[in-house]
């Protein structure tokens, strides 16, 4: 077998080695732009945590500031005329673990640090069209092990954002761990083709490598099976066992990773892990 030999750098100012792999991956580290908000946007720390003053997640409107979770449920349900408020809610934790997981992974696999993610250092427009808007405030390294990504974005995001949503919507915990792990699968394999596409069979390795390793973390590991080719982009093809509900959207089909082969018949609660 051949030796394959990584080459790292530090992690820059603007994390531009992210930029080339396209927008889930991209990461702003500091203000500025066109689509920069008047008020500066909540961290996801505030996110996470208890609506601020009287403002409850099932009002006619949701205030970005005073509940940025429920503002984003509630734009991306309107968005997609979502029938119920815990389809929103599962396309937008959906949409930031990808966030997340790209970033993070993407720095490990191109740099081999990550910076650090902690949700009181990360600004999140709630109100910004998809992928999601993030802005890092303080630009720290961390390793780029695996045992560090699943800390920063499983423990430090992904449980936290999960347990915040079910507070404020129905939404199956396994649902949210299956899209954890779909969000994951998605981002290697986007890493892994860009890699591929320009040469670069070391990024292309170590993503899968450094992937396989995550789903065996116990949250990972019973979302559904990673193939393990490593020779192939098979390494990041994934199937899950539990259903996004996006099928339950009009004119919605199910996903490539999803459990069933066809939309289930209409009914009022699918299984969803």
């Amino acid at each position: 077998m051949a030796l394959v030999l990584l080459h790292f750098v530090d992690l820059d100012p603007d994390l531009a080695a992210l930029r080339p792999l396209g927008p889930f991956f991209a990461l702003r580290t500091r203000p500025g732009g066109t689509a920069e908000p008047a008020a500066a946007p909540p961290t996801l720390a505030r996110a996470y945590g208890r609506p601020a003053g009287r403002e409850a997640s099932r009002s006619a409107a949701p205030d970005v500031h005073g509940d940025p979770l429920a503002f984003r449920v509630r734009k991306v349900t309107r968005a997609l005329r979502a029938p119920e408020d815990r389809i929103g809610a599962s396309v937008a934790q959906q949409g930031l673990a990808a966030r997340l997981w790209s970033v993070t992974l993407g720095c490990a696999v191109l740099y081999g640090s990550t910076p650090d993610l902690a949700p009181g250092l990360l600004c999140w427009d709630p109100d910004a069209a998809a992928p999601d808007d993030l802005w890092l405030t303080e630009l720290r390294a961390r390793p780029g092990d695996a045992a560090t990504v699943a800390a920063t974005v499983l423990d430090g995001h992904l449980e936290p954002l999960s347990a915040a949503l079910r507070a404020r919507h129905p939404v199956a915990p396994g649902l949210l761990r299956g899209n954890s792990g779909s969000a994951l699968a998605g981002a290697a394999r986007q890493l892994d083709l860009w890699a591929r596409a320009h040469g670069r069979p070391d990024v292309a390795a170590r993503a899968r490598a450094l992937t396989a390793e995550l789903f065996t973390h116990p949250l990972l590991a019973d979302t559904g099976t990673l193939l393990t080719d490593t020779g192939t982009s098979a390494g990041t093809a994934f199937r899950r066992r539990s259903c996004c509900l996006y099928y339950r959207l009009p004119g919605g089909g199910v996903c490539g990773d999803c459990c069933f082969t066809r939309p289930p018949r209409s009914s009022p609660r699918a299984p969803s892990g």
